[in-house]
């Protein structure tokens, strides 16, 4: 008979939304269940697992504890000095140190979310996530929103009475990295969905009356397979019409199968301008629906591709169209300045000042229109 696993104290996943910065972040399964996906190298080489319902119980309950005598501690401020943060600390052992700080954060920004990592959570038994749920409902029950990521495939075969028990429960949003409606590219980059199952996931997820994210990767389908990976997406998103569409630009760090196909030839990965042109191609197909389009990750190269669909979808394909109409020279300026934070919008090229340091990055780095995708990818291999 299998011993069973000790518990460990409070844990922590690698990854969280952009959108979850000051979210109390609870770990309930470790890495990803599928780990094949060619394009993504965070879990490679480890082993997933789902960590026992009681130990997750356990971290709620620290966090809690933890959050009482900030509370108490603070008489009512966000933020405590460090020196009361490490006297809390010492009375309590380190091995609840990593509660402290994780309560640190989710006290100080006003207790509102909860992210429930790792990859793909609602894989465990709907059962046990409902438990989890109903506890962090009475330990934090001004918590307005909790969140977790999830694979279509596991979705689908989650019933419709669970996904509503769910969300009944206090589970209210979902992130789920479509990257892709396009057959022929899901396949391609081992994603292990298809097209129909990530339409039947979404759909489901909407009328469990809880919020979709859905994540799009421009540049997924490489040179070949660009204007599938725009065109098949957006009809994938028109018929799930998303609560929100997140942007995420391909990046491909070196420890991606990606990228090592990348470098044999197997793949031939697009450059900014050409992204720009399939990001705006999928915005145009975009058709009846209500969605809220958010580009709020460091690897995109337009921020200000922002709005609500679909009165602001003229306005987001704007700076696209004025993109894609510079000189390749003005192109590349803007390019290399938005990767080396010189710029952080395209109406950031009329500023003199910050121009000019655009420039001198182009220059200083050896930028030419010929070699800049390469610089660009490197500089983006930091962001990752």
């Amino acid at each position: 008979m299998k011993e069973p696993e000790p518990y460990g104290g409070f844990e922590l996943g690698p990854i969280r939304p952009p959108s979850e910065a000051g979210s109390l972040l609870l770990r309930i399964t470790r890495n990803c269940p599928w780990n094949n996906c060619t394009f993504c190298a965070l879990y490679k080489g480890q082993r997933f697992s789902i960590r026992p319902v009681d130990h997750v119980l356990k971290d709620i309950d620290q966090v809690a504890r933890f959050v009482d005598a900030l509370m108490q501690a603070g008489e009512g401020g966000a933020y405590l000095p460090q020196r009361e943060v490490s006297r809390l600390a010492a009375e309590h052992g380190d091995l609840d140190r990593l509660a402290l700080h994780s309560a640190y954060n989710f006290y100080g920004n006003g207790m509102k979310s909860i992210f429930i990592q790792d990859a793909n959570s609602l894989i465990i038994k709907p059962a046990d996530m409902i438990r989890i749920l109903q506890r962090l409902s009475e330990a934090f029950p001004q918590v307005e929103r909790i969140t977790s990521y999830a694979r279509s495939h596991t979705i689908a075969r989650i019933s419709d009475e669970n996904l509503l028990q769910m969300s009944r429960a206090g589970l209210n949003r979902i992130h789920i990295g479509l990257e892709s409606g396009s057959d022929q590219v899901l396949k391609r980059v081992k994603k292990g969905v298809n097209k129909a199952t990530h339409i039947k996931a979404g759909q489901k997820v909407k009328r469990a009356g809880i919020e979709l994210s859905e994540y799009f990767m421009p540049g997924l389908g490489g040179v070949e397979l660009t204007s599938r990976n725009a065109l098949e997406t957006a009809d994938a998103l028109n018929q799930i019409n998303p609560d929100f569409i997140r942007l995420r630009t391909l990046g491909l760090p070196d420890k991606a199968p990606l990228a090592r196909q990348c470098m044999q030839g197997e793949f031939r990965k697009m450059g900014d301008v050409d992204t720009a042109g399939e990001l705006l191609l999928m915005l145009q197909a975009l058709d009846g629906i209500t969605s809220t389009v958010k580009s709020d990750h460091v690897l995109n190269l337009f921020y200000e591709v922002e709005g609500k669909l679909p009165q602001d979808k003229e306005r987001m394909m704007q700076p696209l169209q004025e993109f894609l109409a510079l000189s390749p020279q003005e192109q590349m300026v803007y390019c290399i300045g938005k990767r080396t934070h010189c710029l952080t919008r395209l109406s950031d090229l009329e500023d003199p000042v910050m121009r000019g340091n655009a420039q001198r990055a182009c220059k200083e780095l050896g930028a030419t229109v010929e070699n800049m995708d390469s610089i660009i990818d490197a500089i983006m291999k930091c962001f990752i």
